[in-house]
């Protein structure tokens, strides 16, 4: 079999180039005749593109294409339809993956393949960190555990059965769900999740500190604009649960935050010092709850 990793990317060069050194470091067996990488640049202003094109002589297996800035719907659908092989393994440009990933994906989607029919897909072990020098050091934890059933971070699939559900949506233009709705197309078609936890990805963020605030509240209300497109395509109790749409969550979240005293502002000295502390994922976990009544709020407030 041939395999070919889709992977879209805007203005994370620095990890991206590790994340496509780890992929040309890749010991294949007998299942796997070649596999290609393709990286589709989503409108970078870092200076991506050039270095790849710069790099070209060791990244062999890199080829790259461009549009201009849309979202990862549209570079994944741009990747799938460029790509030349069977297999489809979609990863995050800030994913590191060890060197036995594909035949880890590989081995376990064709045994699977077998029962299934192609009607199944891989999913990959993903493993939080923020060390940028050896992310391959971190251990798994419980906070890294997702319960997601189709989501692009670490999954192989049948380019022919991605074709046959109609690709990404790309009406999913901001952050958030685009992934998880072509996942509730396959679940309709009874498509089989393939745990292959061996296939291990260490998907890198930079430590937290306060000056991420501002961006993750914006990236909460994309998430609750993208959710009520998701929510209108499959209008849903499985849907409506995934993006918190009843009125337990808005109720769930209300108590958690103590009506609202809970809150970025309230908690900013606190996180100050954690981040000062050398605790950055300690503050980041307590950053997301008054940042996930944020995204409730909104969602209410769109519909």
């Amino acid at each position: 079999m041939n395999v070919s990793i889709v992977i879209p990317t805007y203005n994370r060069k620095p990890i991206l180039e590790k994340c496509l050194k780890a992929l040309e470091k890749q010991n294949l067996n007998e299942n796997i005749s070649n596999y290609e990488v393709i990286v589709v640049d989503d409108g970078s202003t870092d200076g991506t593109t050039y270095w790849i094109k710069d790099n070209y002589e060791v990244l062999p297996h890199v080829v790259l294409y461009e549009q201009e800035h849309g979202g990862p719907a549209l570079g994944r659908n741009l990747g799938v339809m460029k790509s030349k092989y069977e297999i489809i393994i979609f990863i995050d440009s800030d994913l590191i993956v060890l060197d036995d990933f594909i035949a880890c994906h590989v081995n376990k989607l064709l045994f699977s393949w077998n029962k299934n029919n192609k009607k199944c897909f891989t999913y990959g072990s993903v493993i939080n960190t923020s060390n940028f020098s050896n992310p391959e050091s971190e251990r798994y934890k419980l906070t890294d555990f997702s319960f997601a059933y189709f989501a692009t971070g670490n999954v192989a699939i049948s380019k022919e059965l991605l074709l046959s559900v109609g690709l990404f949506d790309n009406s999913f233009s901001l952050y958030g769900w685009e992934d998880l709705e072509l996942g509730e197309r396959l679940k309709k078609l009874g498509t089989k999740l393939i745990k292959c936890p061996e296939a291990v990805g260490f998907h890198w963020h930079p430590p937290f500190d306060c000056g991420q605030i501002e961006s993750l509240v914006s990236q909460e209300k994309e998430r609750a604009r993208m959710a009520l497109i998701f929510y209108k395509k499959h209008s849903n109790l499985r849907v409506r649960f995934m993006i918190q749409l009843t009125p337990l969550h808005i109720l769930l979240w209300q108590i958690i935050c103590l009506g609202g005293l809970i809150s970025i502002k309230r908690l900013f000295p606190l996180l100050r010092f954690l981040i000062d502390s050398g605790r950055n994922r300690i503050a980041l976990e307590i950053v997301r709850i008054p940042l996930n009544l944020i995204y409730v709020k909104e969602l209410r407030r769109l519909i």
